[in-house]
């Protein structure tokens, strides 16, 4: 049971740094310490769509399901609803060029956009 939750804590970690890698830039909005996070992680979630390497917190949550004795991602909310947007079965090598390319573009807009409101605050007063 034990391992079984720290499988899924480590699911919903996952969804949480892929939602960071994406729109990461926005929390760098309300706080500007949250960059010296933002742009590693974004350089890492690049890396690993471009690479084809594994993300390490695969490797923890499928070790914590061996652990407690599955298989799969079968029954329970969080396996049905969470795992098909971590894991989708049409996940191929050019879509992960195309997923890096939309992280960056997503990326460039919201931090363009933060430099446009900085210049814009800074020169009317």
């Amino acid at each position: 049971m034990l391992y079984r939750v720290g499988a899924d804590a480590v699911l919903l970690l996952h969804l949480g740094f892929i939602l960071f890698v994406l729109f990461g830039g926005l929390l760098v909005a309300w706080k500007r310490g949250f960059v010296l996070l933002h742009i590693p992680a974004i350089v890492w979630g690049v890396f690993v769509e471009l690479t084809g390497r594994p993300c390490p917190l695969t490797y923890w949550e499928n070790l914590l399901r061996r652990l407690a004795g599955d298989e799969g991602y079968e029954a329970g909310f969080i396996e049905h609803y969470l795992l098909p947007l971590i894991y989708p079965a049409w996940l191929s090598i050019p879509v992960q060029y195309v997923l890096a390319a939309i992280v960056l573009l997503v990326n460039l807009l919201i931090y363009g956009w933060l430099l446009w409101r900085r210049r814009r605050h800074s020169t009317t007063h």
